[in-house]
């Protein structure tokens, strides 16, 4: 018998593996992400975040295993048709922006998979950039080029330009490398605001700083070594006792206000 509709995840990973050769990347990861659901990706360098972000996406194949996205099983549906339902920010696409470009076209460029835009924006996707803008708080930058946007803003216009496609799924891959403290902390203040929106896609943010988890996030995937270490409610999750294995040292989360920070223990107390 079917699932119902709001039974169907956003997304389900299902004992997914890769390996290369004698290299194993990924182990038996199991995942799942509920619509309502806002989750973090957390690990250290090496735990296999990536490679799980590039099986997602459908540029890096599976050994073994399942992904389906919306009900939708990868290797049966079209996944090029099945990618335009995740947006995804990371400093790969940052850097392949064109400098002239504005931030207005840039979000447009979002709606054709395209980078440096050319020809005329046709009116219905200038309104719906605009629009777009405007849900980011970046109205003020429509005629600015790329050129001139600080890393932060153009965070905020990779962000515009992924919900283009009005993803169910948007994945922001470290987006705060390469932010100043300042920056850092007004993006991630946005990206709280975003996810409490009422038609916000689900977001999973990739990180190995617990500091940037925002209250918004309900649930944590740790990472270790290609496996999952544990996954669940953020509050059950962020304990030393599951950090101190993610991470093979001994830290102790400090809570306030809803965020994060970690004390790390002398270099000598190491976790194996």
């Amino acid at each position: 018998m079917p699932r119902a509709a709001t039974e169907v995840p956003v997304l389900d990973v299902r004992h997914l593996s890769i390996r290369r050769g004698r290299t194993v990347i990924l182990r038996d990861v199991t995942w799942r992400v509920r619509a309502g659901e806002h989750w973090v990706i957390l690990g250290a360098n090496g735990s296999g975040k990536t490679s799980l972000l590039s099986a997602l996406t459908g540029y890096f194949s599976a050994t073994e295993g399942e992904i389906e996205l919306l009900g939708q099983r990868f290797g049966e549906a079209d996944w090029r048709e099945l990618r335009t339902q995740i947006g995804l920010v990371s400093s790969s696409v940052r850097l392949m922006m064109a400098e002239t470009e504005t931030a207005l076209e840039t979000v447009v460029t979002g709606k054709y998979a395209m980078i440096d835009y050319w020809g005329r924006i046709k009116p219905a996707d200038a309104r719906k950039a605009r629009g777009i803008l405007s849900s980011i708080e970046c109205t003020h930058l429509a005629d600015r080029p790329w050129a001139v946007l600080s890393q932060g803003e153009r965070q905020r216009i990779l962000i515009g330009r992924a919900l283009m496609c009005r993803p169910r799924l948007l994945i922001l891959d470290e987006p705060c490398a390469g932010l100043d403290p300042v920056a850092r902390e007004h993006f991630l203040q946005f990206v709280n605001r975003l996810g409490r929106q009422k038609d916000s896609p689900t977001l999973v943010l990739v990180t190995h700083h617990v500091e940037e988890i925002m209250p918004v996030f309900s649930h944590v995937l740790l990472l270790r070594d290609g496996t999952v270490q544990a996954a669940g409610r953020k509050s059950a999750m962020l304990s030393a006792s599951h950090l101190t294995a993610a991470f093979k040292v001994s830290v102790h989360p400090i809570r306030s206000a809803g965020r994060y920070q970690l004390r790390v223990a002398s270099d000598r107390q190491v976790v194996i």
